[in-house]
């Protein structure tokens, strides 16, 4: 089903291309807004649920390219589908490589931009879920001392607590209550969950458990 809150923008400097655009996006009923530049899209604020831009490679002024590079430094999570008449093998090879969902010749079928659009928005509300859990996971970890996160480090490296006695020069016991703490703070209860949560959180790989618990 698709999302009601997904959005198709249109960059074109030919307005008879827009206007085609609009329509054959509009029969297939999606939100569309129409640009005439990338600077002037650029100056939008982002769109806040799923959305993909499509865009011709060569317009005046910000061409499709520089575009793709604009978004990637600004950290922007559009997804992009590339048309163009002036396409090579170099060039599709250059904006796939950057993570664009299609490079499409005109003349290009109907159906090939529609599916084209429906992958790229598919994709562009799977990050955004990730962004979303990521955000969670972190805003947990957080909540943990110093101390409780060196203790979840180890954890997750799969020590046992008296290992962790040790190793941080305490007394189990100790250990034992600041686990318990860690996982209270967290929400989880068992170590695949912290491990599940590290993961989403995309905590450096350097923890992931070595013997198991």
């Amino acid at each position: 089903m698709m999302d009601k809150t997904a959005m198709v923008f249109v960059i074109d400097d030919e307005l008879s291309v827009r206007k085609s655009l609009q329509r054959l996006l509009d029969a297939a009923h999606y939100k569309v807004e129409l640009f005439k530049s990338a600077s002037e899209f650029l100056s939008r604020s982002p769109h806040p649920g799923p959305s993909c831009v499509v865009v011709d490679v060569q317009m005046p002024g910000l061409n499709g390219i520089d575009f793709q590079k604009a978004l990637v430094t600004r950290q922007r999570e559009e997804q992009l589908v590339f048309i163009t008449g002036h396409g090579n093998i170099p060039m599709c090879a250059k904006v796939m490589k950057a993570g664009a969902i299609d490079f499409l010749p005109k003349p290009f079928k109907c159906d090939e931009l529609v599916d084209s659009v429906e992958r790229a928005l598919s994709r562009s509300a799977e990050q955004r879920c990730r962004i979303v859990e990521k955000n969670q996971a972190r805003a947990l970890l957080e909540r943990l001392t110093p101390r409780e996160f060196e203790v979840m480090e180890l954890v997750a490296q799969g020590m046992l607590n008296k290992q962790i006695a040790g190793e941080l020069g305490t007394a189990e016991k100790t250990v034992k209550c600041q686990r318990a703490q860690v996982m209270r703070k967290l929400e989880i209860n068992s170590v695949a969950e912290l491990m599940r949560l590290l993961q989403k959180a995309e905590v450096p790989s350097v923890i992931r458990p070595t013997t198991k618990v």
